[in-house]
């Protein structure tokens, strides 16, 4: 199993995989925002046709490269993402388990990073 991880990293690293709930279902595709309460995901195993396959990479490998990844999908791409609304999923956090990949949070862009001041005290002894 890690070589499967191992090989999806370097050919998807934008893929993530999960499992869910008491009998551990296993689902392949793009966590779009996880917080505490939700985690939104957009399932690639839904997808029948190959050319929507073809796009789902596309679209998530330009999504992984040219964001910062902490936007979730949907937002970056905006209108070139919406064939893909009938995949969406929402999990229950607590009974979500991440075994492979990203996992964006738009909670991690509010937080406020601490800024560290410096006081320089010269003495005239």
């Amino acid at each position: 199993m890690t070589n499967l991880y191992q090989k999806l990293s370097n050919q998807f690293p934008f893929i993530s995989v999960v499992t869910y709930g008491a009998h551990a279902d296993e689902f392949v595709g793009i966590i779009q925002n996880s917080d505490p309460l939700t985690t939104c995901f957009y399932d690639f195993g839904v997808l029948l046709d190959d050319s929507e396959k073809r796009l789902f990479l596309t679209l998530g490998e330009k999504w992984y490269f040219e964001s910062n990844r902490m936007i979730p999908i949907n937002i970056y791409l905006k209108w070139e993402w919406t064939p893909f609304e009938k995949t969406f999923k929402t999990f229950m956090s607590k009974e979500l388990n991440v075994i492979h990949g990203p996992c964006p949070s738009l909670c991690n862009l509010t937080q406020k990073k601490k800024r560290r001041s410096i006081l320089v005290v010269r003495r005239l002894n």
